[in-house]
C-alpha cells in the first residue's frame, strides 16, 4: 500500500476544487482519504457531515486535495462529482511502483452564475457550518439554508434529552460562516407534527418555541404566529413538508392568509404527491412558488439535491439577503438536476405580464443535464401545453421547446423537466425540474374562480378546523380560539378574492 497524495482541480483555473470523491478497488472496495472513515454513520443526526453514503457507493468530501493509501498495481475507480454544473470525472488508473501522486481534473459544462443564477439549498440540518460550507463547495452550491430544530438525543442514563444542534450558532439574516465560494447561515426550522412546520429564513431573531404539541406539549400556539414574528424580523417563510404527514395543517391556512412565501419538495420519500396540490394553489390564486431543499438530515442525504436556482437581479453581488429576496420574489426554478430557463414574451419566472386583451404569448424553455431525462413541458394552469423529448447533446441530454400560447384569461405559465431514470448526483430521485410561474393577467381581471382547485384547499383546512376542535389540546381555551380563527378567515378567503399580483 502506498500514501498517495490526490489532487482534483478545476479544469479552468487550474486550482484544487471541493469534490464529492470515490477511490474504489477492482471489487468495489472503498479507499477513505486520511482523516474520513471507511465505514460511517448514515442514521438520522448521527455525526452528520464530510462523508456520504448514495446507494452502497460511499464517498468523502474532500477540498480538492486528500493523502489516501491505496495498492499499487491494481485497476482502482477514481469518481468526482461536483453539482449539475460539472461533468462527473470516472477514470480508472493504476499505480505504478513508488508513485505517490495521482492528479485530476472536472470541467464545468454551464455557469448560469453568469446570467445571475445561484444555487442553493433551502433546508438541511446537524451538520456544522464548517461542515456544510465544504460540503455546499463540493456540491457547486451558493447558500446554505442550515436550520436549527429540536431533535431528541438518547443518553447513557436511558433519558431522551431534547438537543437543539446549531441553534448557537444562529446567524439570521447574515452567514454564520463564508467561503471563497458559499455561504452558510443558520435559522431555524419550526414544528408542529399536526399543524405544520416551516423554514424561517433570514429572520434577523429566531422565533421561538421552535416547537409545540404533540405527546408531552398543548397546542397553546399557532404556525400563523411562526410566519408573523418572521416576516416581522424581515425573514421568509418556507412550508417544509407540505401536503404530506397531515394533508393541509394550518401551514395551509397560513398560506392562504398570504403568511407563506414558498413551498418545499425535498430529498424525502413522500407520502402525498406536491404537484397537484402546487397547481390547485396556484389556480386558486395563491401564488408562491416551489423551491428545492435537500432536508439532508443523514450522511445518506446528498446536499443541494434537490436545490434551488435564485436569479439575482442586474449586477446584485451575491449576498445571503439579495438570494432570498430573489426566492421571494419567484425569480427561481427548483432541481434535482436539470437546468431550466423560461420566459414568456420576455418575462421570467416570478414576473407577471399585463395583456389588454387576449392575446398570444411567446413561450420558450431550454434544459440540459449532465444525465438523462425524459422530456421537457410546458405547463398553463396546470396542464401540459406543449412537450419534447430530450435528446443527447455530447456529455449532455438538453431538449428546447417554443411556441405560443393563446392567453384568454388571467392565469399562469411555467416549464418542468420530468424523467424515469434517477439524476446522476443521487439516482435514488426521480429526475425533476420545475421553474416557477410566469402570470398572466388579461384585460386586468383576476385569475378566474377554480371550484375544482378551491374544493380539495378548502377540504384539507375543513379538516385542520376539526382536529384542532375535537383533538387539540388547550390550556388557554383563547388559544383554540384563535387557531378556530384563523382556520375561519382562510375559508372564507378561499371563496372570496385570495388578492395580490406580483409586482
Amino acid at each position: 500500500m502506498l500514501t498517495v497524495h490526490l489532487r482534483v482541480n478545476d479544469a479552468a483555473t487550474g486550482r484544487p476544487t471541493p469534490v464529492r470523491l470515490r477511490v474504489s478497488g477492482p471489487d468495489g472496495t472503498y479507499f477513505a482519504p486520511f482523516g474520513r472513515p471507511v465505514e460511517f454513520a448514515c442514521g438520522r443526526n448521527e455525526d452528520v457531515g464530510g462523508n456520504l453514503r448514495v446507494g452502497r457507493d460511499r464517498f468523502a468530501y474532500i477540498d480538492g486535495t486528500c493523502e489516501i493509501k491505496l495498492p499499487a498495481g491494481v485497476p482502482l475507480r477514481v469518481q468526482a462529482f461536483k453539482g449539475p454544473e460539472y461533468l462527473p470525472l470516472d477514470e480508472t488508473v493504476t499505480l505504478g511502483p513508488g508513485q505517490l501522486a495521482l492528479r485530476f481534473a472536472v470541467r464545468r459544462w454551464s455557469d448560469v452564475r453568469a446570467d445571475g443564477w445561484h444555487p442553493g439549498d433551502t433546508r438541511a440540518h446537524f451538520l456544522t457550518p464548517h461542515a456544510a460550507a465544504l460540503e455546499a463547495a463540493a456540491e457547486d452550491l451558493s447558500a446554505v439554508n442550515l436550520l436549527a430544530c429540536v431533535q431528541p438525543v438518547p443518553s447513557f442514563d436511558g433519558t431522551l434529552y431534547p438537543s437543539i444542534p446549531n441553534i448557537t450558532a444562529f446567524s439570521g439574516q447574515q452567514p454564520a460562516l463564508q467561503t471563497e465560494s458559499a455561504l452558510v447561515a443558520v435559522n431555524t426550522l419550526n414544528v408542529h407534527p399536526v399543524l405544520g412546520s416551516v423554514g424561517l429564513l433570514h429572520s434577523h431573531r429566531a422565533v421561538y418555541p421552535l416547537t409545540f404539541g404533540g405527546a408531552d406539549d398543548t397546542d397553546d400556539w399557532s404556525v400563523c404566529d411562526w410566519c408573523d414574528q418572521c416576516h416581522r424580523k424581515n425573514g421568509l417563510v418556507v412550508w417544509v413538508r407540505p401536503f404530506d404527514f397531515a394533508v393541509g395543517g394550518e401551514a395551509l391556512a397560513a398560506l392562504v392568509l398570504g403568511k407563506v412565501d414558498a413551498i418545499e419538495f425535498d430529498a424525502h420519500p413522500r407520502k402525498q404527491p406536491l404537484l397537484p396540490w402546487w397547481y390547485w394553489l396556484l389556480n386558486a390564486g395563491f401564488l408562491v412558488p416551489l423551491v428545492g431543499g435537500s432536508g439532508k438530515d443523514s450522511n445518506a442525504v446528498v446536499l443541494g439535491v434537490p436545490r434551488t436556482y435564485a436569479r439575482l437581479g442586474p449586477s446584485q453581488p451575491l449576498t445571503y439577503t439579495n438570494w432570498v429576496n430573489a426566492v421571494r420574489a419567484g425569480r427561481c426554478f427548483a432541481t434535482n438536476g436539470p437546468l431550466l430557463t423560461f420566459d414568456a414574451d420576455g418575462r421570467g419566472p416570478g414576473e407577471a405580464i399585463d395583456l389588454p386583451e387576449p392575446a398570444p404569448v411567446r413561450l420558450r424553455a431550454t434544459a440540459a443535464c449532465g444525465s438523462p431525462f425524459d422530456r421537457l413541458e410546458l405547463i398553463a394552469d396546470g396542464q401540459v401545453f406543449g412537450a419534447v423529448p430530450a435528446a443527447t447533446d455530447g456529455p449532455r441530454w438538453a431538449a428546447t421547446i417554443e411556441t405560443e400560447f393563446p392567453a384568454r384569461e388571467s392565469g399562469w405559465v411555467a416549464a418542468r423537466c420530468v424523467g424515469g431514470a434517477g439524476p446522476l448526483l443521487d439516482p435514488g430521485q426521480p429526475t425533476f425540474a420545475h421553474t416557477a410561474p410566469v402570470y398572466l393577467r388579461v384585460a386586468g381581471r383576476p385569475l378566474p374562480h377554480r371550484e375544482a382547485a378551491v374544493r380539495p384547499l378548502r377540504l384539507a383546512v375543513e379538516r385542520t378546523r376539526e382536529w384542532v376542535e375535537s383533538h387539540g389540546r388547550f390550556a388557554e381555551e383563547k388559544r383554540q380560539r384563535h387557531l378556530l380563527d384563523l382556520c375561519d378567515a382562510s375559508l372564507a378567503k378561499l371563496v372570496g378574492d385570495p388578492g395580490g399580483w406580483p409586482t
